[in-house]
């Protein structure tokens, strides 16, 4: 099995929950959110740690995605607390596209988590209860959206949705469910983003719950897993082929960057117990891993919302 061990942070700004890393290979910037303090960050990768750049928000951002036909230092995609918004880098306004829900109570008890893009441009999105609920409850759903911004409801009754992702084909959707520890895999028609025979890819028997994913080139997964400080590299088969360990326990999502896998990590919640741990809690890691990913998609928006 391949092993890598990372010692030290690139850049430690101790994030309540880091979340989603991002490279705009075209501008080569990494950009990445803070859940819990509601910020965007952004990086210059050809300058350094010193170009980080925060956009303080009003509200929690899950994801975000890149738009056809937009520059992403000026708009970009975001799964926000109520739906899914155009993000004005620029002005740091936004406008929401659609809603997650029609119930003002389902409107504040939720909010968005992980999603992804698909081959054909449609946006997939999973929501979960917000932090001031408590402990997450089944009342999360994954949605799609397609580019003519019609929400599809796919999955109810989730707990703690994370990574989506596809294979190389682009005939298989793979699904992450943190609470049940398990990636789930699907059958995936990429003409009507319809997704059938469901079945368990992968099922995690540590302590910890797998996270946010990513596919390489290769058709591997690399699964963060959160409570554990590692992320594996998961075969087309589901057998782990690979680990790398970091010096912190709650890693979340990782990101291709040419040959390099960049995590992102949420803060300790036990510090008095893993003190070591706690010092490099929210940071932003990177290594080397030898592999590329598979490219991200870009949102297809084909309606015309006011302001764009």
């Amino acid at each position: 099995m391949q092993k890598w061990t990372v010692t030290e942070p690139y850049l430690n700004i101790h994030c309540g929950l880091g979340e989603a890393p991002y490279h705009e290979a075209v501008h080569n910037r990494l950009r990445f959110v803070d859940i819990k303090k509601k910020q965007l960050h952004v990086i210059d990768l050809d300058v350094g740690p010193s170009s980080l750049h925060t956009v303080q928000l009003d509200m929690p951002v899950g994801v975000t995605a890149d738009i056809e036909g937009f520059d992403s230092r000026d708009k970009i995609l975001v799964g926000g607390k109520h739906g899914i918004a155009v993000l004005d880098r620029r002005t740091e306004s936004y406008e929401y596209l659609n809603r997650f829900y029609d119930s003002r109570e389902q409107d504040d008890r939720l909010r968005s988590n992980d999603g992804a893009v698909d081959p054909q441009g449609r946006f997939w999105i999973g929501t979960m209860n917000d932090f001031h609920v408590g402990a997450p409850q089944a009342e999360g759903t994954m949605f799609r959206f397609d580019g003519d911004l019609t929400r599809n409801t796919i999955k109810t009754g989730l707990t703690i949705p994370n990574g989506i992702g596809w294979s190389r084909d682009r005939q298989t959707m793979y699904f992450t469910h943190s609470t049940e520890k398990t990636i789930f895999q699907y059958d995936f028609d990429a003409e009507t983003g319809v997704i059938s025979n469901e079945r368990v890819f992968y099922q995690h028997e540590g302590e910890g719950d797998p996270d946010g994913f990513k596919m390489d080139a290769e058709g591997n997964i690399w699964q963060s897993i959160y409570g554990e400080g590692r992320v594996l590299k998961i075969s087309p088969e589901g057998r782990v082929i690979g680990q790398v360990d970091f010096p912190t326990r709650c890693m979340t999502c990782p990101a291709f960057v040419g040959e390099e896998l960049w995590v992102t990590s949420a803060e300790e919640e036990e510090p008095e117990r893993y003190p070591e741990s706690a010092k490099n809690g929210g940071a932003l890691f990177r290594v080397k891993v030898g592999v590329k990913g598979l490219q991200d998609f870009k949102f297809k928006l084909r309606a015309e919302p006011k302001g764009l």
